[in-house]
């Protein structure tokens, strides 16, 4: 009945909506409706209202064969009625929003309020100021016009506080900016199949309307929501909307609703486009995340500085794995997040700032006891009233100089080196041909031991040609001459070949004169229809006269199969089936096969075993893909049950047995020595039969006859790593993968099992860090197993891709040696940074230290140390962090996950350089003044003018550090630190850049720098002094660090830490959901109550919504199975779920009862 009345309620809303529908017979709100329905009640609603798809068709002023007419008036009226194909990204944080998360920074907060207290005091004069009695370190050398300038110290480390917020910000700013051009880049490359006056074209998702027929196939992620006109075997996984796992099989008249964001597994068809963008099933989603996303927003801030989540929020659905696809964001957000360097990094970092600390605190003690016991004690001063402002003074500044050692401690350049390193790389990786989508993959590549490659593509052209064929009893080497062929098998050649293949597969002209003829659709394909070309035949008439609509049933290819049939109905009533398939499997099904007057004669067992040692293993050794391709008739009537595929699918007659060759690419031999030589493993995985894949393996390099290696077929790599009872067992894949080099005939799951098995393998004493290559929908699992998975741009789906970390923009192996340079580079130029900033630091802060145990006050000034940092770090990351890579990098081995950062070739140059830093400095401070015959910087009184004598300390350590960062560019003890220096433009601008400030600062700085302007014979030794640093350097590189064992190393991930716990749930996760998501019910409930206030708000927009009705019947079923709250502890609590991060929508039932599928 509500049916009924729904309808009616339309038809009388559509005539005084017939005005806003513009010429079309349905309006945007209906059609939307109509894409909320579910299955039977859609059809029973299409049935109702329009009549059958044709007439929604009809309604929408589309052709189901010819398409839209395609002229612009025409799509410009669509996209104003119905919408565009594009769903506004989530608002990027303003620059504003950036500096406050800067400003939180703990260290630049005890520095703010240092610096208030300072100002505070230097604007309040006690009236005992003048008072002789108060301190004696006053000296009463301080005239008026000094104290006046009192103020300038809190003002310099205020501004730079300022500066360094505001460098920090723009770099998050720029980051977001650079991850936004990124995506649009994806998704401008995103292109889609529409069919627009009858010519069959790729356009841009963004460029899809209503009414568009699109051709959806095998790897699809849709784009938009449409009907489903016709199509064979077109099964769909909308895990990604329902959270239902099982694969929904669609057809016209039972399930004809295809949803946005919803992934092809199986088969081929098309679609009429019935709603894109904001007003498709996803958008609608997304217009509710878009209320919550700024409480979103806070919470998820701190998971997502470091990866392109930016990038992922923007399309949550595009995830493999679905509906769960948020969840496991979420929960992979630490295996992603922690990459080896940043764990490395954060403990490292961890470990200096504890030290700082601890330096900082004993300084301050220190200082305060040393004036305490000299004034009150010693000189037996009583403490005055009217002088204690005067010694909070003095308080405030040692607290100020206290805080100064903590600031330069802490190395805040680290994690601007990172980014600075990793968007740098990511921007040049662009180059080569290397996307990257999330930035800690490329660090991480750096760290690979092994490489799973496909063959197909990847390491091949992807070029099918037929080279050789068995055809009527005999063997041609080469493709046979016409003639030679008779004339019946040629006929039902042609026919099985041009008929029983995807009709969007075609060849076609070349596009430059000399260039080789277009493949277009199945590579495979392609080179059948290639041989039908070279057998001076001609595959169109064929098709024309057998078009796709008439074909009666299609079996597609699928990983089950490894076969695809299509049945025509001939003129005479009966039925025809053509088949094709990897010979070994539909050789087994022929009972009967073609002889040379192309009469079928008998094919029994024993003929095929020996067809298979005389034609197939030859054809295989040479390298080649052994197609099959067969024929059957059947009668008419009865009409055979085309759902029993086993009876369907045998008693075959063979026609013919093709060699297809797809040549190796030429870079890849090379491209697979340098891995090889810079220690990583290349392993084949390829659904290819075992000899083929032995021969191209051999061919690229990947394994040299006489060594010991293993080739497997997926069965037999089963059989050896499963145990009586059919589980896997870890110890049996370790006794296999080390030896391993081609696995053949493997399916998704062996792929996945052996990236799985490989990484969780602790048979070598490094944890491997496997890189995975993948095109297939099917490869997903295993591109989201491995630590970096790579998508193929042009041939992968979009489903591989989105699995993916990496896109290889050319599908070309030798693209992944260079990520592999890149990810050692991005490595190598954060230890350089390391080097250098470390010196910095332990300099710094022992002078500093020393200096005001001994002289009360630091010689180093708070404003001239936030400089050196400052300068030092932010610059010095920038210009040691953008080193080109070289080739070298490939020479060595990869750096485990356990290996420190900090070498002890590392440690030996800090502590090297700092010994030498820190005797010229000593030296100065004590005896500086007789050297140079200037006064005494030490001992001054409170707001005393600056001393040349300090100055000349500060202007050297400047010098030091500087002719140091060119040392730091090599961190392997190698000599000549200048090598290839021209080639980092950016680095020599630095270093002239920060020597020109320094100049400034000296000469100008005065007050507020503590500094007085120097002659120049004293700047040429402080330049003289810098200049010894490269000598030193040279000195250092002679101790062999071999003979000092008493260096320690820094910064290492130990075997505990380094696997968070989120991997070791892992393999609960694959087995079982629900036991963890209650485990984890508590501290998610603590998080549901916060979001409940936002899911209150969205709930309550969304009813002041008015079109709204539709969505509100859903609102039940949106409630989406949140990570957040997931039926907590016990059933009782409703799940208020987070309709916010999951946009999934279940049965309503969902809600009260614990899930079944449960989330991880």
């Amino acid at each position: 009945m509500g049916d009924m009345t729904n309808s009616d309620f339309y038809s009388k809303n559509q005539r005084n909506e017939s005005s806003h529908g513009g010429e079309f017979g349905c309006t945007m709100e209906e059609l939307r409706s109509l894409m909320e329905l579910r299955g039977t009640e859609a059809v029973v609603r299409i049935k109702e209202t329009y009549g059958d798809t044709e007439a929604i068709c009809r309604r929408l002023k589309t052709s189901p064969v010819e398409g839209l007419p395609g002229t612009a008036p025409d799509l410009e009226k669509r996209k104003q009625i119905f919408g565009q194909n594009f769903i506004p990204p989530k608002k990027p944080k303003t620059f504003l929003q950036l500096v406050w998360e800067a400003l939180q920074d703990v260290t630049l907060i005890i520095l703010e309020i240092a610096a208030i207290i300072s100002l505070g005091l230097s604007f309040y004069h006690p009236p005992g100021e003048n008072n002789e009695g108060c301190a004696t370190a006053q000296g009463g050398a301080e005239d008026e016009g000094e104290a006046e300038a009192g103020w300038i110290e809190g003002a310099a480390i205020l501004l730079s506080v300022i500066c360094v917020v505001l460098v920090t910000a723009f770099n998050d700013w720029s980051k977001e900016k650079q991850f936004r051009g990124l995506q649009s880049r994806i998704e401008q490359e995103q292109k889609f199949t529409v069919v627009r006056a009858g010519q069959v074209v790729q356009i841009p998702v963004a460029e899809i309307v209503v009414g568009d027929i699109a051709q959806v196939k095998y790897g699809d992620l849709l784009p938009a929501d449409g009907l489903f006109i016709q199509g064979n075997d077109l099964k769909i996984d909308e895990s990604s909307l329902t959270g239902e796992s099982d694969q929904v099989r669609k057809s016209v008249d039972k399930d004809p609703m295809l949803l946005s964001g919803t992934h092809v597994m199986e088969g081929s068809g098309r679609m009429v486009v019935t709603a894109v963008g904001v007003n498709s099933q996803t958008g609608i989603i997304f217009t509710l995340l878009g209320a919550g996303g700024e409480e979103e927003e806070k919470k998820d801030k701190k998971a997502k500085q470091q990866d392109g989540a930016a990038a992922m929020e923007m399309q949550p659905l595009k995830s493999a794995e679905g509906g769960d696809a948020d969840d496991k964001k979420k929960a992979n957000m630490h295996k992603k997040e922690k990459s080896v360097l940043q764990g490395k990094l954060t403990k490292l970092a961890v470990q200096i700032g504890k030290a700082g600390l601890v330096m900082s605190a004993i300084t301050v003690i220190i200082l305060v006891l040393y004036f305490t016991v000299d004034t009150f004690v010693v000189n037996k001063k009583p403490w005055l009233p009217e002088c204690t402002p005067v010694y909070v003074q003095y308080f405030v500044k040692f607290f100020i100089i206290g805080v100064t050692v903590l600031v330069v401690a802490v190395p805040e350049g680290l994690p601007l080196a990172v980014t600075i390193s990793l968007a740098y790389s990511v921007k040049k990786m662009m180059k080569d041909n290397n996307l990257v989508r999330h930035l800690d993959a490329c660090e991480t590549m750096g760290n690979a031991t092994a490489i799973c490659s496909d063959k197909t593509g990847t390491l091949t052209t992807n070029r099918m040609t037929v080279v050789q064929a068995y055809v009527g009893d005999v063997h041609y080497k080469e493709i046979p001459d016409p003639s030679s062929i008779n004339a019946k098998t040629m006929e039902l050649l042609v026919n099985a070949i041009a008929i029983n293949s995807a009709y969007t597969t075609k060849i076609l002209p070349p596009e430059k004169e000399g260039a080789l003829p277009r493949q277009v659709g199945n590579k495979t394909e392609c080179g059948l229809l290639g041989f039908v070309l070279d057998l001076k035949q001609d595959y169109e008439p064929v098709r024309s006269q057998m078009p796709e609509e008439k074909l009666y049933k299609v079996y597609t290819f699928n990983s089950v199969r490894k076969s695809m049939s299509t049945v025509i109905k001939l003129p005479d009533e009966s039925f025809r089936m053509y088949s094709k398939g990897a010979s070994e499997i539909v050789l087994k099904k022929c009972c009967k096969i073609l002889n040379g007057a192309g009469e079928p004669r008998v094919f029994r067992p024993r003929d095929r075993d020996e067809m298979v040692k005389k034609v197939i293993e030859p054809m295989a050794c040479d390298g080649l893909r052994t197609i099959c391709v067969a024929y059957r008739d059947f009668p008419g009537s009865p009409e055979p049950d085309w759902d029993n595929e086993n009876d369907i699918l045998n008693d075959l007659t063979c026609i013919c047995v093709v060699g297809i060759e797809d040549p190796v690419r030429p870079e890849v031999p090379e491209a697979i020595r340098k891995c090889q030589r810079a220690g990583i493993t290349v392993r084949m995985v390829t659904g290819d039969n075992i000899n083929t894949a032995r021969a191209i393996a051999i061919k690229c390099g990947i394994i040299h006859p006489g060594e010991d290696f293993l080739c497997l077929e997926g069965k037999e790599f089963n059989r050896r790593i499963r145990n009586e009872k059919g589980e896997i067992e870890q110890e049996r894949i370790d006794k296999i993968w080390p030896k391993l080099r081609v696995l053949a005939r493997s399916s998704p799951t062996d792929k996945h099992t052996l990236v799985k098995g490989i990484i969780d393998s602790t048979h070598t004493e490094q944890r491997q860090v496997v890189a995975v290559t993948g095109d297939g929908t099917n490869d997903g699992p295993a591109l989201k197993k491995a630590d970096v998975g790579f998508a193929m741009g042009i041939a992968g789906t979009d489903v591989a891709k989105e699995a993916s970390d990496i896109i290889l923009t050319d599908d070309n192996f030798s693209s992944i040696v260079k990520a592999v340079m890149w990810g050692r580079n991005v490595y190598d130029s954060i230890s350089k940074f390391l080097q250098f900033q470390l010196t910095v630091n332990v300099v710094a802060v022992i002078v500093a230290f020393t200096g005001a145990c001994i002289t009360q006050d630091s010689p180093l000034k708070a404003v001239q140390m936030l400089w050196v940092n400052l300068i030092m770090d932010t610059f010095a990351s920038l210009a040691l962090a953008t080193e080109p890579p070289t080739e070298t990098l490939l020479l060595r081995k990869p750096y485990g996950r356990n290996k420190p950062l900090i070498s002890r070739t590392m440690m030996k140059n800090i502590l090297g350089h700092a010994v030498y830093q820190l005797t010229l400095i000593f030296t100065l401070l004590f005896v500086g003044e007789k050297m140079f015959q200037i006064d005494s910087g030490r001992n001054a009184p409170l707001h005393s003018p600056p001393s040349e004598h300090y100055t000349i300390i500060f202007n050297t350590f400047v010098m030091m550090q500087l002719f140091n960062e060119i040392n730091a560019r090599k961190i392997h003890g190698e000599r000549n630190v200048f090598d290839g220096i021209f080639r980092n433009p950016i680095f020599c601008t630095i270093v002239l850049g920060t020597f020109a400030i320094q100049i400034v600062i000296v000469q100008f700085g005065g007050k507020p720098f503590s500094c007085s302007p120097l002659q120049l014979d004293q700047w040429m030794w402080c330049i003289f002094i810098g200049l010894g640093e490269l000598v030193w350097g040279q000195v250092i590189a002679t101790i062999p660090t071999s003979r000092l064992k008493f260096l320690k190393e820094a910064g290492r991930l130990t075997q505990k830490e380094e696997i968070p716990e989120e991997e070791l749930n892992e393999d609960v996760e694959e087995i079982d959901h629900a036991e963890r998501e209650l485990r984890r019910g508590q501290t998610l409930w603590f998080r549901g109550l916060n979001r409940i206030q936002t899911q209150i708000e969205v709930v309550n927009t969304f009813k002041s919504g008015a079109s709204f009705q539709g969505a509100l019947r859903r609102q039940s079923s949106v409630t989406s199975q949140s990570q957040d709250v997931a039926n907590l502890s016990s059933p009782s609590h409703v799940s208020l779920s987070n309709a916010l991060s999951s946009p999934t929508s279940l049965p309503p039932a969902a809600a009260g009862h614990p899930r079944r599928e449960g989330v991880p």
